[in-house]
């Protein structure tokens, strides 16, 4: 059988009567004036009743103080177990610990400030560092032949709007259409020259966020390339934190969310606690009464006794 189906839902008559004796325990155990009205009683087995006991510390609401109360077999003195402060149903207690990591929000980041980001980042990869290149008389793979073929083929005639939706692969409109250039009109060299400058305003390397930024985007595992000529001035932020992110940013741009700016350090998990229960450390709470305010432990009391 459980421990739950053993316990005595009746209180013992004797522990639930030891209300003076369960309040002494809890005024010796807590400062003076502190120990409120007796707030009900629990019977935690045989011979085992806690009863509580309302707390007045500032800053306590709602907790108690519980102190647990017993009496052995066939005998009629009541003892105390133990009396400690517990909160209530109803207790104000602090917020559960969030870690940083998990509390920061898009929009917090500022000029100055570092987000490390963890070694095991599932946003980030590892680049390529030319490991795998293959060798320089390797094989050409299909694909590639495929595009080298398109560089021969004839151009295909008419006007772009006449084209077909799908060209035919190895084409140069195959080339095109991969290009983005299979279009009526591009960008010319006027429009990107002011879009670069929109973009270099607001995020480019004169900005204060910039400034305080320990590098540049052009070396964050966060930034994504674009094609054609501007993919050698900017890039698209792909960092959730950054203020940037989702827009175009110079390569010279850069912020405290750079993916190498520092590595997030593990969380610190505290030790377990050690309890030492083969001795008692004496812990006075009450002055002692010819002395001042200066505590006196009992073991002090004790040996001056045995002097006088």
């Amino acid at each position: 059988m459980s421990a739950a189906t053993t316990r005595s839902r009746t209180p013992d008559r004797l522990c639930a009567e030891a209300v003076d004796l369960a309040r002494a325990a809890a005024e010796e155990a807590a400062a003076p004036g502190v120990v409120g009205e007796h707030e009900g009683l629990v019977s935690e087995g045989d011979r085992v009743v806690t009863h509580y006991f309302a707390a007045k510390e500032l800053g306590y609401r709602g907790w108690r103080w519980a102190v647990t109360v017993a009496r052995a077999s066939r005998a009629k003195i009541v003892t105390v177990d133990e009396a400690v402060l517990l909160p209530g149903p109803d207790a104000l207690l602090a917020p559960e610990w969030v870690p940083w990591s998990e509390r920061l929000r898009p929009g917090d980041m500022g000029p100055g400030d570092l987000l490390p980001t963890d070694a095991e980042d599932l946003r980030l990869e590892p680049g390529w560092i030319g490991e795998d290149e293959p060798p320089p008389n390797s094989v050409v793979s299909h694909e590639m032949a495929d595009l080298v073929e398109a560089e021969d083929a004839e151009v295909t005639a008419g006007r772009p709007a006449e084209l077909s939706t799908t060209p035919a692969r190895g084409t140069i409109a195959a080339v095109a259409e991969e290009l983005g250039l299979r279009r009526a009109r591009v960008l010319s060299r006027y429009g990107l020259h002011i879009a670069a400058d929109r973009w270099e305003e607001a995020f480019g390397p004169k900005t204060p966020m910039a400034q305080a930024a320990p590098a540049s985007c052009a070396s964050c595992g966060f930034l994504a390339r674009i094609g054609g000529s501007l993919g050698q001035a900017f890039g698209v932020c792909a960092n959730e934190f950054s203020p940037a992110d989702g827009r175009v940013v110079s390569l010279a741009y850069g912020c405290g969310g750079h993916s190498e700016a520092a590595v997030m350090p593990k969380t610190p998990q505290p030790a377990p606690p050690v309890i030492d229960e083969t001795r008692i450390d004496p812990f006075p709470l009450r002055p002692a009464p010819d002395s001042g305010s200066v505590p006196v432990s009992e073991d002090e009391a004790s040996a001056e006794l045995g002097h006088s």
